[in-house]
C-alpha cells in the first residue's frame, strides 16, 4: 500500500501486460487495469510502474467505456521510502537513538537532527549530486553529537515519501463504477541483444547455428506473465529523450521458446508465444532460433590497406612489411543454406571440432541487423601458418605536376601448412588507375579493389607482382 498519499483511489493491479523491448535500451509497456471511479473529480494512484518511466510518454484510454473520463493532471512520484530519504526529510525534527556506551551501558538520547548523513546538492551545471555531510544531533541538554552510532527512531514517516513508484492522476469521471483502462508508457532500463553460436564440424564445411536473446531489465519494475515482444531495428529517438535441428530443414524459431517473427513497418518483430516473467534487476536468456547443417566456407584474405580509406600515393610506403591473412568464416542466410530468417544484430561465437571431436573456439565477430538472403562474413582471427610479405619495389612520378605516379609491388606468400590453401590478396588503389604489368590475373571487386586469388600447395611459395599507374 502506498504511504502518505492521503485519500486517493488505488488502481487495481495489472490484469495483463505486454512488453515491447527495443535494441536501444528502452521498452514500451502496455497494461490493462481496472479503476473503480466515482463521479466527478478524484485522485487515482497507479502503483508498480517502472521506476525509469518516461512520464511524458504515458497514454491512458478506457477499454470498457471510451470517453467516459478525462485525466486533468498527472504526477509521477518516485521519492521512495529509505533510511536516507527519511533522514533527509527529518532534518529539524526530533529523533531518538539508542546506543551502547564503551562501558556496556545503554543510553537513550533524544534531540534535534541538524544534519542528515547524506545530502542532495546542486552542482554548477544544474544537476544534483549526493554529498556526505555526516550526522549532527543537538540533544535536549545542549550537547552536539557528531556521527553518533546506534539505532534511530523517528516519530512518523515524513510527508511525501511513498513505498512504490506511483503515477498520480486527477481524473474527472462522468459516472461512477468500474472502468477497464489501458495504460501505456515508455521506460528506460530495458534492453536486449542477440548472441549466436556457430559450431562447425571437423572439416569446417558444415555448422549448426543457434541464436539466443539476452534480455536485461533494470527498469525498476517486475512484470509477471507478460506478453514479450522484441523489436529489431534502428529506431530513432530525439537526443533529449530521458534517460530447430533436422537435416535439410530451413532455420526455424526455436521450438522451446515459441518466438514468432514478422516484418513490422521497416523493422522486424519477434513475439514470444508463451508468457514471460521479467523480473527487475534480472538478466534473462531465451532461445530464439536455430538452424543445422549450414554450408560454411573459409576465406583467407590479405588486405594490406583495409580500413585506410582514400589516400594518394607518395614517396613514403604504406601497407608494406610482414602481414598475416585475415580468416573469414562465411555463409549465406538463405533457405538453401537451411537458414533464411532476419538475424538481429549481435555477436557470433564460432567453434570447430578438433580430431577428438571436442569443440574449440575459433573466434568471435559482431554482426549488424542482417536480412535473409544476405551473406555473413565473420572475421574470426589471423592465420598462423600462412605468411605474407608485401613491398613496393619501384615508384616514380608521372610528369612534373605530381598528379600521378607509377608503382610496382611484390607480395610474397608462403604456405607452411600440410594442406593446400587459397589466399585472396586484396590490393586497393584510389583515383584513376590502370595495371600496366602483372604476373597473374585479378578480379576487379569495385572501383578501388583488385582480388588476386592465389592457390598455395603445402610448403609452396608464390609471388603476386604488378605495376600500376594512378592519376588524381
Amino acid at each position: 500500500m502506498t504511504l502518505a498519499l492521503g485519500a486517493v483511489l488505488n488502481a487495481g493491479p495489472a490484469q495483463s501486460t505486454e512488453l515491447t523491448v527495443y535494441n536501444q535500451g528502452f521498452a514500451l509497456i502496455k497494461e490493462q487495469r481496472e479503476l473503480n471511479l466515482k463521479q466527478g473529480v478524484q485522485t487515482v494512484a497507479v502503483e508498480d510502474v517502472a521506476q525509469q518511466i518516461e512520464a511524458n510518454s504515458v497514454g491512458i484510454r478506457s477499454v470498457s467505456d471510451p470517453g467516459s473520463f478525462t485525466v486533468l493532471e498527472q504526477n509521477y512520484q518516485y521519492d521512495l521510502i529509505s533510511v536516507q530519504a527519511i533522514l533527509n526529510k527529518a532534518v529539524g525534527q526530533t529523533i531518538v537513538f539508542n546506543r551502547v556506551l564503551p562501558d556496556g551501558k545503554k543510553e537513550r538520547v533524544e534531540g534535534t537532527l541538524l544534519s542528515a548523513p547524506t545530502a542532495i546538492v546542486s552542482d554548477a551545471n544544474g544537476g544534483q549530486n549526493s554529498t556526505w555531510n555526516g550526522m549532527v544531533v543537538r540533544t535536549k541538554d545542549g550537547r552536539i553529537l557528531l556521527n553518533p552510532s546506534g539505532e534511530l527512531e523517528v516519530s512518523s514517516i515524513p510527508e511525501g515519501l511513498i513505498s512504490k513508484p506511483t503515477l498520480m492522476w486527477e481524473v474527472d469521471s462522468q459516472k461512477a463504477g468500474a472502468n477497464k483502462v489501458e495504460l501505456s508508457y515508455l521506460t528506460q532500463g530495458m534492453s536486449w541483444k542477440c548472441d549466436y553460436v556457430l559450431a562447425l564440424d571437423g572439416a569446417g564445411k558444415l555448422g549448426d547455428f543457434k541464436g539466443w536473446v539476452t534480455l536485461t531489465n533494470n527498469s525498476g519494475a517486475s512484470f509477471a506473465g507478460a506478453s514479450l515482444k522484441l523489436l529489431a531495428g534502428d529506431v530513432y529517438r530525439a537526443q533529449n529523450a530521458p534517460m530447430g535441428r533436422a537435416g535439410g530443414a530451413r532455420m526455424e524459431m526455436a521450438k522451446d521458446s515459441g518466438f514468432a517473427e514478422e516484418q513490422f513497418a521497416d523493422y522486424h518483430l519477434y513475439t514470444m508465444q508463451r508468457p514471460a516473467n521479467v523480473r527487475n534487476n534480472e538478466i534473462k536468456q531465451l532461445s530464439l532460433l536455430e538452424g543445422s547443417e549450414v554450408p560454411v566456407t573459409k576465406k583467407l584474405v590479405i588486405d594490406a590497406l583495409r580500413g585506410f580509406g582514400y589516400f594518394t600515393p607518395s614517396e613514403g610506403q604504406v601497407g608494406t612489411g610482414a602481414l598475416k591473412p585475415l580468416v573469414l568464416v562465411e555463409f549465406k542466410n538463405d533457405e538453401a543454406s537451411h537458414l533464411g530468417m532476419p538475424l538481429p544484430m549481435g555477436t557470433v561465437k564460432v567453434f570447430q571440432r578438433d580430431k577428438s571431436g571436442s569443440l574449440q573456439m575459433l573466434g568471435e565477430a559482431a554482426i549488424q541487423h542482417t536480412p535473409k538472403n544476405e551473406t555473413l562474413s565473420l572475421p574470426v582471427g589471423r592465420a598462423f601458418d600462412i605468411v605474407c610479405e608485401r613491398k613496393r619495389t619501384a615508384f616514380h612520378w608521372l610528369g612534373t605536376s605530381q598528379r600521378g605516379c607509377s608503382e610496382s609491388f611484390e607480395i610474397e606468400l608462403r604456405n607452411h601448412k600440410q594442406t593446400t590453401e587459397t589466399v585472396h590478396v586484396y590490393e586497393r588503389h584510389w583515383g584513376d588507375w590502370k595495371v600496366t604489368e602483372k604476373n597473374m590475373p585479378f578480379t576487379k571487386l569495385d572501383s578501388d579493389t583488385m582480388d588476386f586469388v592465389v592457390e598455395l600447395k603445402p610448403d609452396e611459395v608464390k609471388k603476386v607482382v604488378y605495376t600500376i599507374e594512378t592519376t588524381w
